[in-house]
Protein backbone atom coordinates (compact mmCIF):
# COMPACT_ATOMS: atom_id res chain seq x y z
CA UNK A 1 0.00 0.00 0.00
CA UNK A 2 1.07 3.20 -1.26
CA UNK A 3 0.98 6.33 1.62
CA UNK A 4 -2.02 7.93 -0.29
CA UNK A 5 -3.89 4.50 -1.42
CA UNK A 6 -6.95 3.50 0.44
CA UNK A 7 -7.35 -0.11 -1.29
CA UNK A 8 -9.52 -2.29 1.03
CA UNK A 9 -10.33 0.62 3.68
CA UNK A 10 -14.16 1.15 4.51
CA UNK A 11 -14.96 4.96 4.46
CA UNK A 12 -18.58 6.44 6.28
CA UNK A 13 -18.98 9.84 5.25
CA UNK A 14 -22.05 11.57 6.58
CA UNK A 15 -23.97 13.99 4.83
CA UNK A 16 -22.31 12.60 1.76
CA UNK A 17 -24.76 12.76 -0.89
CA UNK A 18 -24.04 16.23 -1.94
CA UNK A 19 -22.05 19.62 -1.48
CA UNK A 20 -18.76 19.14 0.03
CA UNK A 21 -19.65 15.47 1.58
CA UNK A 22 -19.97 14.06 -2.02
CA UNK A 23 -16.62 15.87 -3.32
CA UNK A 24 -14.67 13.89 -0.24
CA UNK A 25 -16.57 10.92 -1.16
CA UNK A 26 -15.97 10.90 -4.83
CA UNK A 27 -12.14 11.82 -3.60
CA UNK A 28 -11.85 8.41 -0.93
CA UNK A 29 -13.53 6.16 -3.57
CA UNK A 30 -11.37 7.38 -6.19
CA UNK A 31 -8.44 6.62 -4.10
CA UNK A 32 -9.73 3.20 -3.95
CA UNK A 33 -11.44 2.99 -0.45
CA UNK A 34 -14.98 1.55 -0.43
CA UNK A 35 -17.85 4.53 0.53
CA UNK A 36 -21.05 4.15 2.20
CA UNK A 37 -22.93 7.39 2.00
CA UNK A 38 -25.15 8.63 4.67
CA UNK A 39 -28.15 11.26 4.51
CA UNK A 40 -31.68 11.50 4.77
CA UNK A 41 -32.80 12.10 1.55
CA UNK A 42 -33.04 8.50 -0.58
CA UNK A 43 -33.09 9.92 -3.93
CA UNK A 44 -30.29 11.81 -3.47
CA UNK A 45 -28.57 9.03 -1.64
CA UNK A 46 -29.23 7.02 -4.98
CA UNK A 47 -28.28 9.78 -7.32
CA UNK A 48 -24.94 9.97 -4.94
CA UNK A 49 -24.15 6.29 -5.00
CA UNK A 50 -24.41 6.17 -9.12
CA UNK A 51 -22.28 9.31 -9.56
CA UNK A 52 -19.78 7.72 -6.89
CA UNK A 53 -19.43 4.25 -8.65
CA UNK A 54 -18.79 0.71 -7.88
CA UNK A 55 -18.21 -0.44 -3.96
CA UNK A 56 -20.58 2.51 -2.61
CA UNK A 57 -23.66 2.01 -1.17
CA UNK A 58 -25.82 4.54 0.85
CA UNK A 59 -28.20 4.36 3.96
CA UNK A 60 -31.22 6.51 4.72
CA UNK A 61 -30.78 8.23 7.93
CA UNK A 62 -31.57 11.06 10.11
CA UNK A 63 -27.99 12.52 11.62
CA UNK A 64 -30.51 14.48 14.25
CA UNK A 65 -31.45 11.60 16.01
CA UNK A 66 -28.89 8.81 18.35
CA UNK A 67 -30.48 6.25 16.29
CA UNK A 68 -29.29 7.40 13.46
CA UNK A 69 -26.25 8.03 13.76
CA UNK A 70 -25.55 4.77 15.12
CA UNK A 71 -27.48 3.27 12.70
CA UNK A 72 -24.66 5.08 9.75
CA UNK A 73 -22.04 3.08 11.60
CA UNK A 74 -24.13 -0.05 11.96
CA UNK A 75 -24.77 0.26 8.18
CA UNK A 76 -21.13 0.51 6.62
CA UNK A 77 -19.68 -1.88 9.03
CA UNK A 78 -22.27 -4.57 8.42
CA UNK A 79 -22.37 -4.34 4.24
CA UNK A 80 -18.78 -3.90 3.82
CA UNK A 81 -17.27 -5.79 6.99
CA UNK A 82 -15.43 -3.54 8.41
CA UNK A 83 -15.00 0.93 9.27
CA UNK A 84 -11.50 2.58 8.77
CA UNK A 85 -12.67 5.92 8.00
CA UNK A 86 -15.14 8.31 9.50
CA UNK A 87 -15.94 11.37 7.73
CA UNK A 88 -18.11 13.76 9.87
CA UNK A 89 -19.90 16.04 7.70
CA UNK A 90 -23.62 16.32 7.40
CA UNK A 91 -23.98 19.88 9.02
CA UNK A 92 -27.13 22.51 8.66
CA UNK A 93 -27.13 27.03 9.08
CA UNK A 94 -30.00 29.05 9.94
CA UNK A 95 -28.95 32.67 9.55
CA UNK A 96 -30.23 35.34 11.51
CA UNK A 97 -28.75 38.20 13.49
CA UNK A 98 -27.94 36.36 16.91
CA UNK A 99 -31.31 37.95 19.06
CA UNK A 100 -33.70 37.05 16.55
CA UNK A 101 -32.78 32.44 16.98
CA UNK A 102 -35.26 30.85 19.11
CA UNK A 103 -33.27 28.14 21.44
CA UNK A 104 -35.19 25.39 19.43
CA UNK A 105 -32.89 26.71 16.46
CA UNK A 106 -30.03 27.19 18.61
CA UNK A 107 -30.28 23.76 19.50
CA UNK A 108 -31.26 22.43 16.15
CA UNK A 109 -27.91 23.83 14.54
CA UNK A 110 -25.64 22.43 17.38
CA UNK A 111 -27.43 19.06 17.56
CA UNK A 112 -26.53 18.54 13.67
CA UNK A 113 -23.53 20.04 13.28
CA UNK A 114 -22.26 18.75 17.66
CA UNK A 115 -23.50 16.72 19.15
CA UNK A 116 -24.17 14.13 16.22
CA UNK A 117 -20.36 14.14 15.26
CA UNK A 118 -19.68 13.33 19.01
CA UNK A 119 -22.56 9.91 18.53
CA UNK A 120 -21.10 9.08 15.42
CA UNK A 121 -17.53 9.18 16.83
CA UNK A 122 -18.83 7.24 20.00
CA UNK A 123 -19.87 4.48 17.70
CA UNK A 124 -17.23 4.39 15.26
CA UNK A 125 -14.69 3.77 18.21
CA UNK A 126 -14.98 0.12 18.59
CA UNK A 127 -14.48 -0.28 14.63
CA UNK A 128 -11.44 2.28 14.60
CA UNK A 129 -10.15 0.87 17.42
CA UNK A 130 -9.78 -2.90 16.21
CA UNK A 131 -7.35 -1.85 13.91
CA UNK A 132 -6.54 1.83 13.96
CA UNK A 133 -8.06 4.57 11.98
CA UNK A 134 -9.43 8.05 10.68
CA UNK A 135 -11.73 10.41 11.71
CA UNK A 136 -12.76 14.02 9.55
CA UNK A 137 -14.39 16.03 10.88
CA UNK A 138 -15.32 19.01 9.14
CA UNK A 139 -15.68 22.20 10.85
CA UNK A 140 -15.83 25.51 8.93
CA UNK A 141 -13.57 29.35 8.82
CA UNK A 142 -16.47 30.08 11.02
CA UNK A 143 -14.44 28.19 13.65
CA UNK A 144 -11.55 31.29 13.06
CA UNK A 145 -13.50 34.10 12.47
CA UNK A 146 -17.15 35.41 13.71
CA UNK A 147 -19.89 35.97 11.42
CA UNK A 148 -22.87 38.49 12.10
CA UNK A 149 -25.58 35.73 10.24
CA UNK A 150 -24.51 32.52 12.09
CA UNK A 151 -24.03 32.58 15.48
CA UNK A 152 -25.02 29.18 16.78
CA UNK A 153 -22.80 27.96 13.59
CA UNK A 154 -19.38 29.09 14.82
CA UNK A 155 -20.15 28.17 17.74
CA UNK A 156 -20.80 24.75 16.61
CA UNK A 157 -17.98 24.52 14.46
CA UNK A 158 -15.58 26.13 17.26
CA UNK A 159 -16.88 23.07 19.53
CA UNK A 160 -16.27 20.69 16.65
CA UNK A 161 -12.10 21.84 16.49
CA UNK A 162 -12.05 21.42 20.45
CA UNK A 163 -13.79 18.18 20.29
CA UNK A 164 -11.31 17.11 17.38
CA UNK A 165 -8.26 17.93 19.78
CA UNK A 166 -9.85 15.95 22.49
CA UNK A 167 -10.66 13.13 21.04
CA UNK A 168 -7.57 13.08 19.22
CA UNK A 169 -5.39 12.89 22.50
CA UNK A 170 -7.79 10.75 23.82
CA UNK A 171 -7.80 7.75 21.04
CA UNK A 172 -3.93 8.42 19.61
CA UNK A 173 -2.79 5.10 22.13
CA UNK A 174 -5.72 3.43 19.82
CA UNK A 175 -3.88 4.13 16.92
CA UNK A 176 -6.80 6.45 16.03
CA UNK A 177 -5.92 9.99 14.08
CA UNK A 178 -8.66 13.21 14.43
CA UNK A 179 -8.66 15.75 12.59
CA UNK A 180 -10.54 18.55 11.56
CA UNK A 181 -10.76 20.48 7.67
CA UNK A 182 -11.89 23.81 7.99
CA UNK A 183 -13.51 24.81 4.14
CA UNK A 184 -13.52 28.23 3.25
CA UNK A 185 -16.45 29.59 0.72
CA UNK A 186 -17.59 26.27 -1.20
CA UNK A 187 -19.82 26.61 -3.30
CA UNK A 188 -22.95 23.97 -2.18
CA UNK A 189 -26.21 24.06 -1.74
CA UNK A 190 -25.94 25.46 1.71
CA UNK A 191 -23.89 28.54 0.62
CA UNK A 192 -26.19 29.23 -2.58
CA UNK A 193 -28.88 29.45 0.21
CA UNK A 194 -26.08 32.18 1.69
CA UNK A 195 -25.64 33.97 -1.14
CA UNK A 196 -29.54 34.56 -1.33
CA UNK A 197 -29.97 35.78 2.22
CA UNK A 198 -26.33 37.52 2.30
CA UNK A 199 -26.58 40.79 0.40
CA UNK A 200 -22.94 41.18 -1.00
CA UNK A 201 -21.30 37.96 0.33
CA UNK A 202 -20.67 37.05 -3.35
CA UNK A 203 -18.38 40.12 -4.19
CA UNK A 204 -17.00 40.24 -0.67
CA UNK A 205 -15.88 36.70 -0.70
CA UNK A 206 -14.07 37.01 -4.05
CA UNK A 207 -12.15 40.07 -3.09
CA UNK A 208 -10.97 38.19 0.27
CA UNK A 209 -10.07 34.91 -1.07
CA UNK A 210 -6.94 35.28 -2.98
CA UNK A 211 -7.35 32.60 -5.77
CA UNK A 212 -10.07 34.54 -6.83
CA UNK A 213 -12.59 32.10 -6.90
CA UNK A 214 -15.44 29.87 -4.98
CA UNK A 215 -14.14 26.46 -4.07
CA UNK A 216 -15.87 23.22 -5.44
CA UNK A 217 -17.14 20.41 -3.72
CA UNK A 218 -13.76 18.55 -6.16
CA UNK A 219 -11.24 20.92 -4.06
CA UNK A 220 -12.36 19.02 -0.57
CA UNK A 221 -11.20 15.67 -2.17
CA UNK A 222 -7.86 15.55 -1.75
CA UNK A 223 -7.54 16.53 1.46
CA UNK A 224 -9.96 13.82 2.63
CA UNK A 225 -7.41 11.53 0.87
CA UNK A 226 -4.51 13.06 2.62
CA UNK A 227 -6.22 12.43 6.39
CA UNK A 228 -7.89 8.81 5.49
CA UNK A 229 -4.14 7.40 4.46
CA UNK A 230 -1.18 6.33 5.83
CA UNK A 231 0.45 9.41 4.55
CA UNK A 232 -1.23 11.42 7.33
CA UNK A 233 -0.48 8.95 10.16
CA UNK A 234 1.75 11.39 11.86
CA UNK A 235 -0.83 13.83 12.21
CA UNK A 236 -3.66 14.49 14.74
CA UNK A 237 -5.81 17.25 16.37
CA UNK A 238 -5.05 19.40 13.90
CA UNK A 239 -7.39 21.96 12.12
CA UNK A 240 -6.29 22.66 8.15
CA UNK A 241 -8.09 25.04 6.40
CA UNK A 242 -8.74 24.48 2.57
CA UNK A 243 -10.13 28.07 1.76
CA UNK A 244 -8.26 29.44 -1.25
CA UNK A 245 -6.25 31.51 1.51
CA UNK A 246 -8.98 33.16 2.46
CA UNK A 247 -7.99 32.82 6.23
CA UNK A 248 -4.16 33.76 5.58
CA UNK A 249 -5.19 37.31 5.00
CA UNK A 250 -5.71 37.65 8.92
Amino acid sequence: MTAFDLTGKVALVTGGNGGIGLGMAKGLADAGARVMVAGRDADKNRRAVEALGRDTAAVAVDMAEESGCRAAVDAAAEKFGRLDILVNNAGINIRKPPQDYSLAEWHSVLNINLTSLFVCCQAAYPHLRARGGKIINIGSMMSIFGASFAAPYGASKGGVVQLTKSLATAWAGDNIQVNAVLPGWIDTELTKGARQQVSGLHEKVLARTPSGRWGVPEDMAGIAVFLAAPASDFITGTAIPVDGGYAAQG
